[in-house]
Parts: C-alpha cells; structure tokens; sequence
C-alpha cells in the first residue's frame, strides 16, 4: 500500500508562542523499556494483511499506554516490535504534552518506520498542534516529568531544536495522508486549505522555523474541529468538499478527544474521530481504528465493533462512462 501523503498543518490554541531558544549540543535522552506492559491486552481480530490499515489518535507522551494500544491493535509484539506485517500503521499526531514520555515515544515511531519498511508495511507518522506547539517555542502543556525523561529542559530543547534527532524527525513529518481512499490528518482539512494540496508539505516545514504562530492559522488542519464539533448538516457538505479534492472517500481525525472513550463516526462513515483519550491525562481508554479493504472496525479490548462505511464514490460523482 503506498500512501498519497500530502501536508497542511496548525497549532494547538494559535496564541503568540516564543520564539524557540537557540539549540545547544543535543544530549542523549535516557532510554526506557519499549516492551508493553505485561497488563497490556492481546491483539483484537486477525492477523494484519496487505489490505489493513491500522490507526491511533493522540497519545500525549504516555508509553504504557500507547503501547498497550499498538499491541491490542496488532501494531507490535510482546518485545515492542513491527508485528503487522504489509499493513500500513498511522498515527494522527500529538505523541507530546500532557505527559512523561515524548522522547521514548518519539524513539518508538523512528524505530517502527525500518522495522515496518524491512517487513513490507509501512508506517505514516503525522504531525499534530501539539509538536508544532513544542517545535515552536510553545511549551505551555509540557509535562515536569517530561523534561525529567530528557535529561532536563536544556536537553529538551536541544532534542527538539531543528540539529536535534527528535526535532529532525517531527520536521520530516506531514500534516495529512490518503491511504486507499483515507484521509488522515490530526484536526480536519477544510476544503479551502484541501485545495492546496501537496504544495502544503513545504509551507507547512517553512513556516514551523519562520513564524511564531501556526502553520496555515488557528483554521489548518492541525487546529480545526469543525467537522466534530459543527451540526452534521453544515459538516457533512464540507467534508465531501475536501474529500472530493483530495481524493478520498472518508477522513479519520484526531485532536478532539471523545470523552466517552469510543471512536465516533459522523456523516454516514465519511467521517471517523479516533481521540478517544488514551493517555492517563484523558482517561486511559484504549482503542484504535482498522480497516480490512474498506471494511472499518473501532477497535476495544472487550472486541471489535463495525463502524458504518460509506460509499465508494462520493455524491454527485461521475460514475462510469
């Protein structure tokens, strides 16, 4: 499965943030375990294939948790490894603030990309607000533990400047993906900023350095909730919008946390939020999102639950000639 990916991004509460301080010499975060805990539940369904596509919403620097979710989703094994075979894993963004563990989890999407690659899956890292808050100077959710884990804030901020491993590597990433027909993204891509298509990689890259607000403003695809939070009867005619010029059939979105701890589908499954809330600072609710060859499930440790899936092409589409 080889993804379209294409990038639009934003920030978190588009406040001025600080411009980020200069970068010192970065120092090596302390490791820790990548196994998930021995409580952690078992894979739900079958084995992942070619045809599967896997996703979780934002973990907010929980490993435990975030782990336990990848194990429960088929993601990684016991040991922490790729265990998905040819699927194709995304995460929506936000693996920083409001937690301890940004830089181990930030280790573990690095290492799963090879790992994946050398199995024939593939892994589609996003960016979130949350990243680009942090990449920006933004640091106002950034759990005390977390400066611990790095080795203090000066090691943080080096980690995260743009010559640091991890600042590298969330600069590297996009906004949004098309997966088979998916959109992916962190907030929500409104069809004026679905128009700009993948000429929003680079906006989006430049302006994390060059702006002290958000890439594409408090409306971008890391910021917006429309499309969760608006009357389905405004939502759903814009969301077919955007879909239709990115070239998909359904959106996944994170960033506005369900609090019910379940995965919601709008719009007659055009439309699905997988913020459920998995880290502690949200209730610890695991869960995640598959698709076998169209066919989406929300994914629980109690068992799989259908989810509705739309129409292959979407309203007022040609059919064939």
């Amino acid at each position: 499965m080889v993804p379209w990916l294409a990038a639009l991004a934003c920030s978190n509460d588009p406040s001025a943030a600080a411009t980020p301080p200069a970068d010192p010499v970065p120092a090596a975060a302390p490791s820790r375990p990548t196994a998930p805990p021995p409580e952690a539940p078992a894979r739900v369904g079958g084995a992942p294939g070619p045809d599967t596509i896997l996703a979780l919403g934002d973990l907010h620097a929980d490993l435990d948790n975030a782990l336990s979710a990848m194990k429960m989703l088929g993601v990684i094994d016991d040991a922490g490894h790729w265990a998905a075979g040819e699927a194709t894993f995304v995460q929506t963004g936000d693996l920083t603030d409001r937690g301890p563990d940004s830089g181990p989890l930030i280790d573990l999407m690095q290492r799963l990309v090879p790992e994946a690659k050398a199995a024939g899956g593939e892994v589609v890292a996003l960016l979130g607000n949350h990243e680009v808050m942090n990449l920006q100077g933004d640091l106002r959710y950034v759990h005390p533990g977390d400066y611990a884990t790095y080795g203090g804030e000066a090691a943080r901020a080096a980690a995260l400047g743009p010559s640091g491993d991890d600042g590298r590597f969330l600069r590297s990433l996009d906004t949004v993906a098309v997966v088979d027909g998916v959109a992916f993204v962190h907030g929500g891509v409104h069809p004026e900023v679905a128009k700009l298509g993948i000429e929003t990689n680079d906006a989006v890259r430049s302006g994390i350095d060059t702006s002290p607000t958000p890439p594409l403003g408090a409306e971008g695809p890391l910021w917006y909730r429309g499309y969760v939070l608006s009357p389905e009867s405004e939502a759903c005619p814009l969301l077919e919008g955007a879909l239709a010029a990115l070239g998909a059939t359904r959106m996944v979105v994170g960033h506005t946390t369900r609090r019910t701890g379940k995965v919601e589908s709008r719009c007659g499954g055009r439309l699905s939020v997988i913020d459920i809330g998995i880290a502690d600072h949200y209730g610890a609710h695991l869960g995640g999102w598959r698709s076998d060859a169209g066919d989406a499930r929300a994914i629980y440790p109690s068992g799989a639950i259908d989810l509705p899936d739309p129409p292959s092409s979407l309203p007022g589409a040609a059919g064939p000639g």
